[in-house]
């Protein structure tokens, strides 16, 4: 059945448009209330955001929804994403929401749920809740007596804090590690300084003067050539880099060289192999991550499960496979020793770590593997289907001939907007870009 509201990642959209205006909001929020409204108990759910201006009249709106079906609200103001996810199980909580648009500019926004174990909602739940929005709310509004209470939650960013300092092994500091974190002017503003500060860092920090409308502008891990800047005119160890709800990372050395999230899995996974800590015997990562990091994994007889991309398709893989190290190369890395989701924050701990105790340079310790060439394009359509049109089918296959044996094609929609997406990867970069140019060309021509 395909859905109406529920993309590759919750409900996003642009800001007070289509399925993003108040009054929806507050049918999202009384649907999932009706659909997490199960037994006798106290029904609780756990709301955060990051700090988009229209942060402030998404909160109310599904508030509002939530009380009219009967379940408690618990208001965290501006969290991470991984915070809500963790603040559920902590709280015994029926349901998690995260209102926000990740990386995206201020003008969208989105809505997440997580389920009562923390992690996020399946594809029946959704189609769930998507029911119960498009029915009539009559069927699901309480009495007066049943209606539930929304309150503030004392000091949820000293919880979050104490947990993400929990993840580092006992008794290691980051004395005399100098470091710059960009907060993208989002979520981690406040949280991700101070728990390095509190881990020994020197803390340089960039992005952390939100004012609505500055979330991910120039910064953050979609924009982090001002944080290699930093770096190198503030002679740092190391930069990290999180979006605006702080559940991705993007690193950089000393160097103010970029480190992805291919590098930084295969560090952590290798870290982890030695440690005696790693389950499943390698790692779980997307389509789109770089054929080296595979080699690399073959080479030292672990292995790499691909998944379709989108971070809950590596977090379904990992619970099935029992492993415990998974993500993508955009920097959403799921550690779940610790977490049910991506932790930009929780993963640059695990890097320092590495750095701290090799006593080695960030340069050294995050150049993991060489990449092979690799490139992606991405071409706008207006509508239709272009990969079902007969000259991008030929393309794609005469393409996928040229590659056969030495590299990949990876063509894909995106789940948010009418782009069709191509990658190709090999060790020869002039075959590279043009069988991805051939194939773009022909999704063009129609």
């Amino acid at each position: 059945m395909s859905r109406k509201y529920f993309g590759t990642d919750g409900i996003r959209g642009r800001v007070n448009e289509g399925n993003l205006t108040p009054e929806k909001a507050m049918q999202i929020g009384l649907a999932a209330g009706r659909v997490f409204t199960r037994g006798s108990h106290v029904h609780r759910v756990v709301i955060g955001k990051d700090t988009r201006r229209s942060g402030y009249m998404f909160e109310p709106a599904l508030a509002a929804g939530f009380v009219a079906a009967g379940m408690d609200v618990v208001l965290v103001g501006p969290m991470p994403t991984p915070a809500i996810a963790m603040l559920v199980k902590s709280l015994r909580a029926d349901l998690g929401v995260m209102i926000s648009a990740s990386h995206n500019p201020h003008y969208d926004n989105g809505i997440k749920f997580f389920g009562p174990d923390g992690y996020k909602l399946s594809d029946e739940q959704e189609l769930r809740i998507e029911h119960f929005i498009d029915s009539d709310s009559s069927s699901i509004l309480q009495e007066p007596e049943k209606l539930g209470k929304a309150m503030r939650l004392e000091d949820e960013k000293g919880r979050y804090v104490e947990f993400a300092k929990a993840t580092v092994p006992a008794g290691v500091t980051f004395d005399g590690l100098r470091v710059v974190v960009d907060c993208a002017n989002g979520a981690a503003y406040k949280v991700a300084p101070t728990v390095l500060w509190e881990l020994g860092a020197e803390v340089i920090p960039m992005g952390v003067e939100p004012n609505g409308f500055n979330i991910n502008l120039d910064c953050g891990s979609t924009h982090p050539e001002a944080m290699c800047q930093k770096v190198i005119e503030t002679r740092a160890d190391l930069g990290v880099a999180l979006d605006g709800d702080a559940d991705r990372l993007i690193l950089c050395d000393e160097k103010g060289q970029i480190v992805d999230g291919d590098q930084l899995m295969a560090l952590i996974t290798r870290n982890w192999k030695k440690r005696g800590i790693l389950k499943g015997n390698g790692l779980v990562a997307t389509i789109m991550s770089n054929l080296g990091l595979e080699r690399l994994l073959e080479s030292e007889g672990m292995v790499l499960e691909r998944t379709k991309v989108g971070d809950r398709y590596v977090v379904e893989r990992m619970r099935e496979k029992g492993m415990n190290v998974g993500g993508e190369q955009s920097g959403h890395i799921v550690l779940n020793d610790f977490t049910t989701t991506g932790d930009g924050l929780i993963s640059a701990l695990q890097v320092m770590t590495e750095i701290k105790q090799s006593g080695l340079k960030a340069s050294d310790v995050c150049n993991q593997f060489e990449p092979v060439p690799q490139l992606l394009k991405n071409v706008r359509f207006k509508s239709g289907d272009p990969l079902s049109a007969d000259s991008v089918v030929k393309a794609i296959a005469a393409a996928e001939k040229k590659l056969e044996g030495v590299g990949r094609l990876v063509i894909r929609k995106s789940g948010t907007e009418p782009v069709i997406r191509v990658m190709a990867e090999g060790d020869n970069a002039d075959l590279v870009t043009e069988v991805v140019d051939s194939v773009c060309h022909a999704i063009e021509a129609l």
